[in-house]
């Protein structure tokens, strides 16, 4: 048997042993279910939200993008863990407790508290929208890794990691997804490290050649223009606020203090794992300036040409630490879009239950397209999402009872900047969610 195939297989039976043990004693009521009863602690946490948010985004997209860009792919990544840290600090607090004041489970149904169930509603809707291209990236990233490792098609690595979110996600709920994401989240960092040491020993004097790169270590550049990272970092930077799957657990941590820890080793593990993820494309391409590692053109096959060449019990722990990566990213969207399912739209657990099958079903499709990039799929998810912010917003600084007509009109704009490719479409759609916004509310307290 393939090594890869008999990792992948252990993964999936330990993966699927935990979920079965979150489920043992059963769950009470959906916030048992989809936020683990608002009773997790900080490490678990932290380690949870790093899992969530560090995706295939990272060691396939980011480090092809690093690869195929240069250091640019550094500032845009660390523009989104900067931003996030910000937000975090003020705004995690506020919204955990707001959370607990409303007993809201879902991040729609919180909003909705303030604003209304149709507005909670129109909420699930567009993140049930906005939210299929950077789920289907996952699989992408998974499929991609098993097509190079396994020997398997593209689409059989789709039915796996389909296979395997939906069976997570449904028996193990909240719980088992945060279980299981504290130990992909340690396997994600051991990877990374292993992965730059080994680059490290290959070749030494990456310091002194990294000049050969050129323009590529300086930006803007002829790739990173000042346009292609507003387009980029506008809609990462808020993507802890627009994300239902990390916003949702900032409900989760069982006291304040297991908040902060949260936060805390959150910021320390995405510092680390952005360095290495960014050393490790940049390397890769002053290699390949060298003729010690190919040419290539699509930065999404980098990572998976790595491992062709990598010792392979090296090869093995990295290829899983990216499958781990993915995987609970996806059970984390579609469990959070599968709470506002049963929260927000049917108000019916069993339509929520079934909503993951069908949410993953229509996300492995979407991903057997390959649409595009892994990177460029996932800031559009986020532009989508922006349409959602100022509600956020509103609802820790105002005291605003409507926000439906802001939510649609910023959705309206996202979606035609996105078709139209506009570099400002973030900005755009900002403005415009919040001057409709303020418009609305000013005229119906008139």
């Amino acid at each position: 048997m393939n090594s890869f195939i008999a990792l992948v297989l252990f993964y999936a039976v330990a993966g699927t042993a935990i979920a079965i043990y979150a489920r043992k004693h059963g769950f009470k009521d959906d916030a048992d279910y989809y936020i683990a009863g608002r009773n997790v602690g900080g490490i678990v946490s932290a380690l949870t939200y790093a899992a969530t948010t560090y995706s295939a985004f990272m060691m396939v997209g980011l480090v092809g993008l690093s690869y195929a860009s240069g250091v640019g792919a550094y500032g845009f990544e660390m523009f989104y863990l900067v931003g996030t840290l910000m937000l975090l600090s003020y705004y995690a607090p506020k919204i955990w407790r707001l959370s607990r004041e409303y007993d809201a489970v879902s991040p729609a149904e919180l909003v909705g508290k303030r604003f209304g169930e149709k507005t909670a509603m129109a909420i699930a809707i567009v993140s049930l929208i906005a939210l299929i291209p950077y789920t289907s990236s996952q699989l992408i990233g998974v499929s991609l890794i098993l097509e190079k490792m396994a020997g398997i098609s593209f689409y059989t690595g789709l039915a796996i990691s389909a296979i395997l979110i939906a069976l997570w996600a449904f028996i193990g709920g909240l719980r088992g997804v945060a279980w299981t994401d504290a130990l992909q989240g340690v396997i994600m960092l051991l990877a990374a490290f292993l992965a730059i040491g080994y680059f490290f020993s290959l070749n030494p004097g990456f310091t002194g050649e990294v000049a050969k790169l050129g323009d590529l270590m300086q930006v803007p550049n002829k790739i990173w223009t000042p346009q292609l990272f507003i387009k980029l970092t506008v809609p990462w930077f808020f993507f802890a606020l627009t994300n239902p799957q990390v916003f949702q657990r900032l409900f989760i941590p069982k006291d304040d203090r297991a908040l902060k820890r949260m936060v805390v080793y959150f910021g320390a593990f995405g510092l680390i794992y952005t360095v290495i993820v960014t050393l490790i494309g940049l390397n890769l391409r002053v290699m390949a300036e060298n003729g010690m590692f190919p040419l290539i053109k699509d930065r999404d096959m980098v990572m998976p040409a790595l491992l062709s060449i990598m010792p392979e019990w090296m090869s093995l722990i990295l290829a899983l630490s990216i499958l781990a990566a993915a995987i609970t990213t996806a059970n984390s969207i579609i469990l959070s879009l599968s709470s506002m399912v049963s929260r927000d739209m049917f108000r019916n657990p069993f339509a929520g239950r079934a909503s993951i099958v069908v949410l993953t079903i229509a996300v492995a499709l979407f991903a057997s397209t390959r649409p595009s990039y892994i990177v460029e799929l996932s800031v559009m998810s986020s532009s989508l999402l922006l349409s959602t912010l100022p509600l956020v917003i509103a609802l820790v600084h105002t005291e605003y009872r409507r926000g439906i007509e802001a939510l649609v009109a910023g959705f309206i704009v996202a979606i035609a900047a996105s078709k139209a490719g506009l570099w400002y479409g973030g900005i755009l759609t900002l403005i415009t969610g919040f001057a409709v916004l303020i418009a609305v509310n000013r005229i119906n307290s008139g």
